[in-house]
């Protein structure tokens, strides 16, 4: 009987969550996608934020800032974290501390003060955004991570593999980012789309992207901008669980 309760309390937790999350998106389709005063339905909103002139310009821009965020993401945490648990175990505490601060500092003295202390290479340029949209990304993609790795016998398995001669370049990648596949993913999935989505730091360093657009393109056409904010939530929706369904069919090759 315990059991079957704690799989009913799931079921009610995960319908509850499902209709949290789909009946706005389901809400925002359907406006999406009304002709406006000429009544009915039809993708013309869709057709018509495709056929504008910087809608592929603006959408590459922020795929590729996104997934460089993604990719600098993973290159400093997975290391980090690693290190971190095998190590330094008495540090997690504070660790854990300071990747909230993002989530406490406002937004505006952030983007001031983080630009200033960027490299001369990157600042003031486009590709200080990435680095940015990193700390920005830093509390939820810690923690990803974090659970991923406290879930698996860490220290046994990089002991393992260092005594069979791999280093720590190979440990991690390896056995430690395929063990951890779904953490790395969960991390990737939220990296993105906190990156695709942000508009007030960008706003206020003054560079263009896709979500500042698509506030420009609002004032012509409301409804042709909600296509495209479901466009932007729907895609990397897509693009993310192809990943996901392709990667163990890949290792099985292997």
């Amino acid at each position: 009987m315990s059991k079957v309760r704690s799989q009913l309390s799931l079921i009610v937790v995960l319908m509850s969550l499902g209709i949290f999350f789909l009946l706005p998106m389901g809400a925002a389709f359907e406006y999406s996608i009304r002709n406006g005063l000429e009544g009915g339905y039809s993708f013309k909103n869709y057709l018509w934020a495709i056929r504008e002139e910087d809608f592929v310009y603006y959408a590459l821009r922020s795929f590729w800032l996104s997934s460089l965020t993604v990719v600098i993401t993973l290159m400093v945490l997975v290391p980090l974290l690693t290190w971190i648990h095998v190590t330094k175990p008495r540090v997690q505490g504070w660790i854990d501390g300071l990747s909230l601060l993002p989530l406490v500092i406002p937004v505006v003295a952030f983007a001031v003060g983080a630009q200033l202390a960027l490299p001369d290479v990157v600042k003031n340029t486009v590709l200080e955004l990435p680095f940015l949209y990193f700390i920005l990304s830093l509390p939820y993609a810690y923690r990803a991570l974090d659970i991923g790795l406290r879930a698996i016998p860490l220290k046994t398995l990089v002991e393992a593999a260092r005594s069979s001669g791999a280093n720590w370049r190979r440990t991690i990648t390896t056995v430690i980012v395929p063990i951890t596949r779904t953490a790395v993913l969960a991390t990737v999935a939220l990296t993105f789309a906190l990156s695709l989505g942000e508009y007030t730091l960008t706003v206020l360093l003054h560079w263009d992207t896709f979500p500042t657009w698509v506030t420009f393109v609002a004032q012509e056409n409301l409804l042709g901008a909600i296509a495209i904010s479901m466009m932007t939530l729907i895609i990397p929706f897509l693009l993310l669980a192809a990943i996901s369904l392709l990667t163990p069919s890949s290792k099985n090759e292997r």
